[in-house]
């Protein structure tokens, strides 16, 4: 849950915004996307990207920009945490048809891609889609550009492997390792470190803002992602 958005969400509410059954529930969703698109027009917000929180939409709000630093799309991969392709299999299944489409069955098909692409086109229904989001390394093709050397909270990565690609989103980073969060590593939902010679590249939605901070090094003593598969 996103605290941020949570704000934001009780705010809009309480100006008389519907959001839906789901309330105040910390995700940018569709809903939630909805009422700040509708809140910005009644406003006369000028914003390069309509639905989108900023600064300019966040003061408007009466909510101070600094706390905004979590892409929606992280903030709901991370709702997600856990989640075992066969355990939790009804539950993951259903969030991954949530947006309308889905590779199958996540037991019996890799769908880091598929993870992926649900959060993005929840949360950023207006972003181009790529062809055929469920092979990991099509996401190349995805948004804009990030140099690996710089990356930026959210980013999304794709490393190589034997027989095809992972995709996931990069939460942190140290000098010889992302820190990614993302689905199908080991099976489930999970932060793992991605050795950073496996990473053919870095891409970030084109109609959201690009944060102008590069990753600090951070430590984190998750597992070296192996199995993604």
């Amino acid at each position: 849950m996103d605290t941020t958005v949570q704000e934001v969400q009780r705010r809009l509410i309480g100006l008389g915004y519907n959001l839906g059954p789901s309330g105040a529930d910390g995700i940018q969703g569709r809903m939630t996307i909805a009422a700040i698109t509708k809140f910005q027009t009644d406003k006369n917000l000028s914003v390069q990207y309509p639905g989108t929180l900023g600064p300019t939409t966040l003061t408007a709000l009466g909510i101070s920009s600094a706390a905004l630093s979590i892409p929606p799309w992280v903030a709901l991969a991370q709702t997600k945490m856990g989640l075992n392709e066969v355990r939790d299999n009804k539950v993951l299944s259903a969030f991954l048809k949530s947006d309308g489409s889905t590779v199958g069955d996540p037991s019996k098909l890799p769908w880091c891609g598929d993870f992926v692409e649900t959060c993005i086109a929840v949360t950023l229904p207006h972003e181009p889609m790529i062809t055929n989001p469920y092979w990991a390394l099509n996401w190349l093709k995805f948004g804009i550009e990030i140099p690996e050397g710089k990356p930026v909270m959210g980013a999304i990565g794709v490393a190589t492997r034997n027989g095809g690609g992972h995709v996931f989103f990069v939460i942190g980073h140290d000098q010889n390792f992302f820190h990614i969060l993302g689905g199908n590593q080991s099976n489930s939902v999970s932060i793992e470190k991605m050795d950073k010679s496996r990473v053919a590249g870095l891409r970030y939605p084109s109609t959201y803002p690009k944060p102008d901070t590069v990753l600090p090094f951070s430590v984190f003593t998750g597992k070296i992602s192996t199995d993604e598969a």
